[in-house]
C-alpha cells in the first residue's frame, strides 16, 4: 500500500511539474520579444551548430577567468572562478549538472529532482516554481540553476535575497545544447560538455537520416497529449521533436501549451497518437492510453482504429536537458517503427 500511494504521490508531483512548466512557457510569451531564450550571451560564444569540435582540442580546453556571462533574463554574471556550491531548481538543469560531472558540486536539487539516482539523495530545495528560500539560503551556493518552470518575477524576488540565480529557457534543442555548452564554460568542463553535445547531435543525426526520404504525402499526422486533457503547438520543443521525427503536428497551429478540443483532434484525425507511459488520470483513474481510446468519437479516429498509440518516457520528452534526444529517438520510433531502429 504504502509503494501505491509513493507511486501516485510521484505521478502527482510530475503533472504538476508539467502543468507548470506549460503555465510558464505561456506566460514568458508576454515577456520581451528581444531576448533569445535559452542563450547565455559569451565573448566567445559556444554554438551548437553543424561543426564538430576536434577531440584533442576540446580537452584541452579550459576557461579562462573571469568570465562574462548573460542568462535568459538578461543578467549578467561575472565568474571569477568555477563555482564550487552549486544548487538546481528544476530537474533538466539537475541532469546536466550530472552529465558534466559535476554531482559532487551540487549541495541541493528541486522535489522533483530524480535523474539520475545520485540526485534523489540531495538536500531538497522545494519547487521548481517557487522553491524553499531559507533552503536556498542555508545552502550557501555559489550559484544555483533554474529552467523554464520558473517565472522571472519568482528569480527577480530570489535574487533580492542574495541567491545567485542563473536561469535558462530553452525553447528549441539547438538552445538545450548551446546552455550546456555555456553551462561548460561556466563550471570549467568543456570537454564533457562537448562529448555530450557530439553525442547528442548524432542522436539527432541518426533520426534525421532514417525519416529524410519521406516524401510529404508519406509523413504522418501526429497528436501528442503528453499530460491528460494537454497538447502543445509550435514554438516548443515538443513540437521540434515531432518535426524533426518526420511528424507533422496535428496542433502546429496552435502556439505553445493549450489544452486540447477533442473536437478537433477527431476532425484532425492523426494518424498516430504519442502519450506519456506511467500516467495515470486524476479524476478518471484511468491511465492516458485507456483514457485516449474510450473517448467518445476517438473511435473513429485513425490512430484509434489501427492501434497506432505509443506511449514514451515522460521525462524524456518534458524534460529540455540532455537526455533530451533520447526523447526525440522515442518519439521517431513511435511514429515510425519500421524506419527509426
Amino acid at each position: 500500500m504504502k509503494a501505491k500511494l509513493t507511486t501516485k504521490v510521484l505521478r502527482k508531483r510530475w503533472l504538476a511539474a508539467i502543468l507548470s512548466l506549460a503555465l510558464a512557457a505561456s506566460l514568458a510569451g508576454c515577456g520581451s520579444a528581444t531576448k533569445t531564450p535559452g542563450q547565455g550571451e559569451l565573448a566567445n560564444p559556444p554554438k551548437a551548430d553543424g561543426t564538430k569540435q576536434d577531440g584533442a582540442a576540446a580537452s584541452a580546453k579550459r576557461t579562462s577567468y573571469p568570465l562574462k556571462v548573460k542568462d535568459a533574463t538578461g543578467k549578467e554574471f561575472v565568474f571569477e572562478k568555477a563555482p564550487e556550491r552549486i544548487a538546481s531548481t528544476s530537474p533538466s538543469e539537475t541532469e546536466a549538472l550530472f552529465a558534466l560531472g559535476l554531482g559532487d558540486k551540487v549541495v541541493g536539487v528541486s522535489d522533483f529532482c530524480d535523474y539520475p539516482a545520485e540526485a534523489k539523495s540531495k538536500p531538497k530545495m522545494g519547487s521548481i516554481v517557487k522553491p524553499n528560500e531559507e533552503a536556498l539560503i542555508g545552502a550557501n551556493t555559489d550559484l544555483v540553476m533554474t529552467g523554464v518552470s520558473m517565472k522571472p518575477q519568482v528569480v527577480d524576488k530570489l535574487r533580492e535575497l542574495k541567491i545567485n540565480m542563473f536561469k535558462v529557457e530553452p525553447k528549441t534543442m539547438d538552445d538545450v545544447m548551446n546552455n550546456l555548452l555555456t553551462m561548460g564554460q561556466i563550471f570549467d568542463r568543456q570537454e564533457q560538455a562537448q562529448k555530450l553535445v557530439d553525442s547528442m547531435k548524432a542522436d539527432r543525426q541518426k533520426v534525421v537520416d532514417a525519416v529524410k526520404d519521406l516524401k510529404p504525402e508519406q509523413k504522418k499526422k501526429v497528436f501528442i497529449e503528453f499530460s491528460p486533457g494537454w497538447t502543445v503547438g509550435k514554438g516548443e520543443f515538443i513540437d521540434e521533436l515531432i518535426a524533426l521525427s518526420g511528424g507533422i503536428n496535428v496542433a502546429g497551429g496552435e502556439k505553445g501549451y493549450v489544452r486540447i478540443s477533442e473536437e478537433k483532434v477527431i476532425a484532425d484525425n492523426p494518424q498516430v497518437i504519442i502519450y506519456p507511459n506511467g500516467i495515470t488520470d486524476d479524476k478518471l483513474k484511468k491511465p492516458m492510453d485507456q483514457l485516449i481510446r474510450e473517448r467518445s468519437g476517438w473511435d473513429k479516429i485513425e490512430a484509434v482504429r489501427s492501434g497506432k498509440l505509443a506511449g514514451v518516457d515522460k521525462d524524456l520528452i518534458s524534460r529540455p536537458g540532455p537526455r533530451i534526444t533520447a526523447g526525440l529517438v522515442e518519439i521517431a520510433k513511435g511514429i515510425y517503427p519500421d524506419l527509426v531502429k
